[in-house]
């Protein structure tokens, strides 16, 4: 049996005249139609909601990265730059942002470079070529930067050009503290900066 839209439109509930169809009031069709409408709008609204906390989840991730970028950065900055005739504060730069252990390690390495720095008349400054972080677990990141130094010393007072290489492990939960410090290896070299 085929019903029409006239069927379905007609508001007489005539069974006997129409052969024994049953005919669908105006009123129910709306009703049905409305509920179809109202699910279809959940279902785009709860679509749009969940692409747009993924976007903010993009935007928020590429922001800290960013942020640990810079901050490492900034540190490979610091700890690249030196003078013999002051290494306070290379020393100060060297640890600050650091957690207490690894700041008592590098305090340690520093009282032991001093052997070396100072008789070399050591000094150098650096500017800051790149950074690429990458997010873990738990607001922490890896942060490789590359740093370039220019050097001078006793040897070579004319100065020599380097490139520093960095990895910092940081946290984002705890003030961007720096965790670890390690160099890049050599298949990241390879590569060039990112």
């Amino acid at each position: 049996m085929h019903t029409t839209l006239d069927d379905i439109i007609d508001t007489h509930d005539d069974t006997a005249q129409d052969g024994g169809r049953r005919r669908f009031p105006l009123q129910g069709v709306v009703t049905v139609v409305g509920v179809l409408l109202v699910a279809a709008l959940a279902v785009v609204g709860w679509q749009w909601n969940d692409a747009r906390t993924e976007r903010d989840a993009l935007l928020a991730d590429s922001a800290a990265r960013e942020e640990a970028e810079q901050v490492a950065l900034d540190y490979a900055l610091g700890a690249a730059q030196m003078d013999f005739k002051d290494l306070g504060p290379w020393r100060s730069r060297l640890t600050a942002g650091t957690t207490p252990e690894l700041a008592e390690r590098l305090t340690k390495a520093a009282t032991s470079m001093e052997q070396i720095i100072v008789p070399l008349q050591w000094a150098s400054t650096a500017e800051p070529i790149t950074a690429k972080a990458v997010s873990g677990p738990d607001g922490t990141f890896i942060v490789d930067c590359f740093v370039s130094v220019h050097t001078t010393n006793a040897q070579a007072p004319e100065g020599i050009l380097s490139t520093a290489t960095y990895r910092l492990a940081m946290n984002n939960r705890d003030g961007w503290t720096i965790t670890e410090i390690s160099g890049v290896g050599a298949d990241a070299l390879q590569e060039g900066p990112r």
